[in-house]
């Protein structure tokens, strides 16, 4: 989630394992899946359905070491897996942070018993045959302790060779996933100001991206014909579908039994418009919508035409061009203490989003931060796995289709 939200998350306040998934050990629907054919643009969009984020739990830390229960999330388990399955989402993103995890250069080896647990933890909705996302997460957050994925740092050859050998070992970790698992280069990198993008800043991001496809591409296994989720600066539809700076980066070290005229990139941007209703901690803004009653609790901008009109730019810029788009996180925290009726409007932001999103051939992925209650982002109890927000859930799942 973007660094301007960190507050929210403040609040909430081996070796042998190791060495067999190197060489490719697994479950054996890892290596049954291995055979499965890919799916083109359009139909892994529909696979993945209705999305769920793991948030605040596997990018966690304390004093920049990776923590899962270091922001008041319980350890992570299968049965809470297992009730997100059940409520109708196929798709879980899983945040990761690295940060002081990973040793020093050259080799920069990740800690094992961290990538061990990442694994469990991707394994958990894997072998369920749900589709999973996992990135770098709060690597890049300058308010982060141990962050250094930092694109306006002048240490920048240091930074991308740490870059390059850390997305190395994630992906011979994961080879022989098949496209269930989907990599994602990192979250919602800029220099930390909420301006126009900057230079050589956007460059650098740029460059990130292209070398995260060709490690991934170069890494073993099913990595050839993955499915690669690169994001723009700071996730933001503008500065991602505008003329700001983006690039595509170039794939030849992908599988040649993938179609010349078929991608396997997925680009990726974040939606919290109008952020004074879904993320400021108030009770000003409270509603959102054509149902919206009160225009004094209700923003002036970023209605239903505003989203329209946002996704329909990652449509025509990507979409059209066969790159599938990922609304990697959205949602609206609760305020359900100032105005009883708030969930109501967050139930429609969301089927909304959810809809819009399907409309125009994207995938949505909701944001879940594990805090229930107010400025919480929680749909579900880690705790007891309880649904906490049913009714937008079942938003969720209408607007996707599913429910």
């Amino acid at each position: 989630m973007a660094a301007r939200t960190m507050k929210v998350k403040a609040v909430l306040v081996a070796v042998l394992l190791a060495v067999a998934a190197f060489m490719g050990g697994g479950s054996a629907k890892q290596a049954a899946a291995g055979t499965a054919a890919p799916s083109d643009a359009s139909q892994i969009v529909a696979d993945m359905g209705a999305g769920w984020n793991l948030g605040n739990q596997l990018e966690a830390n304390a004093n920049g070491y990776p923590s899962e229960t270091a922001w008041g999330n319980p350890r992570i388990t299968q049965a809470l897996i297992d009730k997100v399955q059940a409520e109708g989402f196929k798709t879980i993103r899983i945040p990761v942070s690295y940060l002081r995890n990973i040793g020093p250069g050259p080799d920069y080896a990740i800690d094992s018993s961290w990538l061990n647990r990442v694994q469990e933890v991707v394994d958990y909705a894997y072998n369920r045959g749900m589709y999973v996302v996992i990135n770098m997460h709060g690597d890049g957050f300058k308010t982060i302790d141990g962050s250094w994925l930092i694109c306006d740092s002048s240490s920048q050859t240091e930074i991308k060779d740490k870059y390059q050998k850390v997305w190395q070992q994630i992906a011979s970790r994961f080879q022989s996933y098949d496209e269930h698992l989907i990599l994602e280069s990192m979250n919602e990198e800029f220099d930390g100001q909420y301006g126009q993008p900057t230079q050589p800043c956007y460059s650098n991001i740029n460059d990130y991206n292209q070398i995260f496809v060709d490690t991934v591409r170069q890494a073993g296994g099913n990595n050839s014909s993955r499915w690669l989720l690169i994001p723009g600066w700071n996730t933001n539809i503008d500065y991602t579908a505008g003329d700001y700076g983006f690039a595509l980066p170039t794939d030849e070290y992908r599988s040649p039994s993938i179609p010349g005229d078929e991608h396997r990139i997925m680009i990726s941007v974040h939606y919290y418009d109008p952020w004074d209703f879904t993320g400021e901690e108030s009770g000003t803004i409270t509603q959102w919508g054509p149902a919206a009653t009160d225009p004094s609790k209700t923003s002036t901008w970023g209605q239903e035409d505003f989203l329209d009109g946002q996704l329909k730019k990652m449509y025509d810029r990507f979409v059209t061009k066969g790159y599938p788009v990922v609304v990697g996180e959205y949602g609206a925290i609760d305020k359900s203490s100032f105005d009883s009726a708030s969930n109501t409007y967050r139930a429609d932001f969301a089927r909304t989003l959810a809809a819009t999103a399907k409309k125009y051939g994207a995938v949505s992925i909701y944001w879940d931060n594990g805090f229930n209650g107010q400025y919480g982002f929680g749909l579900f109890d880690r705790n007891s796995h309880a649904v906490t927000q049913p009714g937008i859930i079942s938003a969720i799942m209408s607007g996707v289709g599913g429910g």
